[in-house]
């Protein structure tokens, strides 16, 4: 069996062009594809596909850095496909496509230097990304005591979870006529959101 493998960080972003290379290729399967970032290999369609692979099977990326960005990590992920009999297609690594029959050895020599130098670069670019991220954080002005966008005017981080009656079952509960479960079970809102509110941490709570 052949499958196609295709990862884009975030929902925002989009599949179509490595898609579009799937069907470019030889006859793909089953094509498996993760909207979540490349930093490691907990991705639900990824892990789907490992748990049906077979020795001979084979797996196709567009990239090395759409399989992943962390170099350990995606070596590691490498090594496991090479030990379970998989072999591994990645299409802007041209001589991953070429079959050695009898002289594997030459194949994973040359690949083994084309993915130590796409897997270092891909995280170098992930770091890079995550450094220009935290750099345009810290530059936004800060409104209400929290980072603002100025293109948006929003606030960084999640928005706050609006809670009615919030206040009135705090004030039970610290008056001892109530206690948080009972609350927590009549707002339908888990332990940590209470403590989270309680602790002051949201600031517009809806009463």
């Amino acid at each position: 069996m052949r499958y196609f493998y295709a990862r884009v960080s975030t929902k925002e972003q989009n599949l179509a062009r490595q898609l579009e290379a799937a069907k470019a290729y030889k006859h793909i399967d089953r094509v498996f594809s993760d909207k979540q970032s490349g930093k490691n290999y907990e991705r639900t369609e990824y892990q789907a596909m490992k748990s049906i692979l077979v020795r001979g099977d084979e797996v196709v990326v567009k990239s090395l850095d759409r399989l992943g960005r962390n170099k350990d990590a995606t070596k590691a992920e490498i090594q496991w496909f090479k030990e379970h009999g998989v072999v591994l297609r990645i299409l802007n690594i041209p001589t991953s496509l070429i079959e050695f029959e009898g002289q594997e050895w030459i194949a994973d020599m040359v690949n083994n230097i084309l993915i130590e130098v796409l897997a270092s670069y891909a995280e170098q670019e992930r770091i890079e990304t995550k450094q220009r991220q935290a750099e345009g954080i810290a530059a936004m002005p800060m409104i209400n005591n929290k980072r603002t966008s100025s293109k948006t005017g929003k606030p960084m981080g999640r928005p706050p979870v609006e809670v009615p009656n919030f206040e009135k079952f705090l004030k039970k509960q610290k008056d001892g006529l109530i206690t948080v479960d009972e609350a927590i079970k009549k707002l339908n809102i888990s332990r940590a959101t209470w403590y989270n509110l309680a602790k002051g941490i949201n600031h517009e709570v809806v009463i």
